[in-house]
């Protein structure tokens, strides 16, 4: 398993190359950012799913950080998502809070699937339960589950109709002690929330009761 890794944007315009000496330069980010970061940093994830570095937005809060995750089987890509943690030392009124966590997730789906009413609820309902199965407090929860579907013609029209559920959410994480959420503990619900709908199999005991989605009709190649 790997530690995530990403990039720190301190809002100032530009973006560091994670070299420690221009990170603690005149534009340092707070200590309970850095330390938030750190954590991320330092997560453990399952090898099924692989972390890498995304440009954090600018303009969202003073600082961002992000990463963007891929669920892999063999050589396919199951789902994929982007996951950006926000700070602003002077509290923000929508969030209630200084740290807010923002996500893009997507999968493809069976048309069957994609057709189901209830189909958005229990996508959402994978995001909250992911985040109370490990006993994580939130608060200001938001966001939306679109489904999406491609019809094919013209040249294309041997592709066969596609569709995709992609869920757009953002939280309030609870600060602990130094004004810090446990942001490692974050990602590894948004970890759980990707293997959801990726379609994989619980990472373990604790996760036996969480509903999956059955396999996907062709996940991409890498």
């Amino acid at each position: 398993m790997a530690a995530a890794q990403g990039r720190l944007s301190d809002g100032t315009g530009g973006m560091d190359d994670g070299n420690e000496e221009d990170v603690d330069g005149g534009g340092a980010a707070p200590p309970p950012f850095r330390a938030a970061v750190d954590a991320l940093r330092a997560a453990r994830l399952r090898p099924q799913i692989e972390i890498e570095p995304t440009p954090a937005p600018r303009r969202l809060a003073p600082y961002a950080y992000a990463l963007e995750a891929t669920v892999v089987d063999g050589d396919q890509d199951l789902a994929d998502g982007r996951l950006v943690l926000l700070h602003d030392p002077a509290g923000h009124d929508a969030w209630r809070g200084t740290f807010r966590l923002v996500t893009l997730v997507r999968a493809e789906l069976e048309q069957e699937m994609a057709v189901d009413p209830l189909l958005p609820d229990v996508c959402w309902s994978w995001l909250t339960g992911a985040l109370q199965t490990r006993g994580l407090m939130y608060g200001e929860p938001s966001g939306t589950v679109t489904r999406a579907s491609s019809h094919y013609f013209g040249g294309l029209s041997e592709r066969p109709a596609s569709s995709q559920i992609e869920i757009r959410a953002s939280w309030t994480p609870r600060e602990g002690l130094g004004g810090v959420p446990d942001t490692a503990a974050h990602l590894a619900s948004w970890c759980d929330l990707l293997a959801q709908v990726a379609g994989l199999p619980p990472a373990g005991p604790g996760d036996a009761s969480v509903v999956t989605l059955p396999q996907r009709r062709g996940p991409q190649s890498r």
